[in-house]
């Protein structure tokens, strides 16, 4: 049954459900960081509440374009994928050279989620992947400027790649057919996906902070440690089988192996952006998210598991 209100998109009571879940998070978090005041330094209590606003903030911008309906999302993800590669200008050593070709990658974002929005699949999966890779350092090359070429076709292309195409993967979820997954429908499928994706950061960083001492890669990210891979994937495993009948059409198994993707994918796409980072050598993308860093920092993870989700959904569902 749908929950008809008529300026929102149809709702299954378990999408409803699980995004008051969601909100009753969000207030233990906020209570339990009142709680906390008089334990934290000053500096420690405002990063914390920095970040639990952000959440607040986040949390109703999304739900609120997942409820209005499909085209206010994909206006919301357009506007995501188009802030997001520019915050990647923005912190790459970009030529003077190249700016008529990045004003054509600007461009090239909402045409990719017109490709979403008629729901055509083949041009969805190949306008950026094939065409625009091709595209790119044809681009350069009529700018006439050889230096440093490799570097910016390289650069460009990965750029397009996560915040535009991988990205726009999760807009494709509220596309598929929802009598496939009639106990959450896309909504369902795109909580399932971010949920689990944002918890496994969190799970990650709980874990390394209790028990962790032994670091993965301490070059890149020091705070990267065994006991916080470990235990966030198996803890995001273990959620994405019971979260799975919920709101996907998988069963436990297949959402028990989609939790283990989501874990897994999550920790290299966030190790991936730090290495970006440390390669710039910047501490975060920008400070457009109070307490979180830039769009980057915080999609980091689902740029890697929002494609490898929906594949692993396609091929074995749909």
């Amino acid at each position: 049954m749908d929950i008809g209100l008529p300026f929102m998109l149809d709702l299954t009571p378990n999408t409803l459900n699980a995004m008051l879940v969601v909100v009753a998070m969000l207030v233990i978090a906020s209570i339990t960081q009142l709680i906390l005041r008089p334990r934290l330094s000053d500096d420690g209590y405002l990063e914390l509440k920095q970040r639990i606003n952000s959440w607040w903030v986040m949390v109703g911008v999304v739900f609120t374009a997942l409820m209005i309906g499909p085209t206010a999302s994909l206006v919301f993800f357009t506007i995501l994928s188009f802030i997001a590669l520019r915050e990647f200008f923005s912190i790459l050593p970009v030529r003077v050279t190249d700016r008529r070709l990045i004003l054509a990658l600007y461009l090239a974002v909402p045409l990719q989620y017109y490709w979403v929005g008629l729901g055509w699949y083949g041009m969805f999966i190949v306008f950026i992947p094939v065409y625009l890779f091709l595209l790119i350092p044809f681009g350069l090359l009529m700018l006439g400027e050889t230096k440093g070429f490799i570097r910016a076709v390289g650069s460009y292309q990965w750029a397009a790649m996560t915040t535009v195409f991988a990205i726009s993967h999760v807009a494709y979820l509220l596309m598929l057919p929802a009598d496939e997954n009639p106990a959450g429908g896309g909504v369902g499928l795109v909580l399932y996906l971010v949920f689990l994706t944002q918890f496994n950061d969190v799970a990650q960083y709980i874990w390394g902070k209790k028990f962790g001492n032994r670091k993965i890669v301490p070059a890149i990210s020091p705070n990267k440690t065994w006991a916080g891979f470990l235990g966030g994937v198996a803890t995001t495993t273990v959620l994405g089988a019971v979260l799975a009948p919920w709101l996907t059409p998988l069963g436990w198994g297949l959402g028990l192996a989609a939790g283990l993707l989501i874990g897994l994918a999550g920790f290299i796409g966030d190790l991936t952006v730090s290495a970006v980072k440390r390669d710039l050598r910047i501490k975060d993308t920008s400070q457009l998210i109070p307490g979180h860093g830039g769009i980057l920092d915080r999609i980091d993870s689902l740029m890697y598991t929002a494609p490898l989700f929906f594949h692993f959904l396609v091929y074995t569902t749909y």
